[in-house]
């Protein structure tokens, strides 16, 4: 059975807010990610995005609609993975790491700064850029 892990794109403007992963973390240490999460047993994945967003973050998100981009890997020796991505440009609180065991900073990024940055899903690469295009 595959992970669900929900992920959050908060917009503010031209800017995309990421976390960098601890150089502790097991999966994609060392790499930058966007804020999110697990979801738990018997929880709707937008429901477990706001949940999230509040732990790891503080913030009230607003989470709504279908996701706009999923992810799926299916790795030999795991159970794999199944990423969500909502785009967030509304919530309540200014972010904070409240998850310093996960990620070790936060960071605002351009469109142009994506390109130099180690993702930990260098396949949302294009998404991001192209969400932060729309503007």
């Amino acid at each position: 059975m595959a992970h669900r892990i929900v992920t959050g794109a908060l917009v503010r403007g031209d800017r995309v807010l990421l976390g960098h992963r601890t150089p502790a973390r097991q999966h994609s240490p060392d790499r930058w990610a966007l804020p999110g999460g697990h979801v738990e047993a018997g929880e709707q994945p937008s429901a477990a995005l706001v949940r999230e967003l509040r732990e790891e973050l503080g913030v009230d998100a607003l989470v709504a609609g279908p996701p706009v981009l999923r992810l799926e890997r299916r790795p030999g020796s795991d159970d794999g993975m199944v990423m969500d991505v909502w785009p967030v440009t509304y919530w309540r609180g200014e972010p904070t790491n409240l998850a310093p065991e996960e990620h070790d900073r936060l960071r605002w990024v351009t469109a142009d700064e994506l390109a130099s940055l180690p993702l930990a899903h260098p396949e949302q690469r294009a998404f991001l850029r192209d969400l932060l295009a729309r503007g």
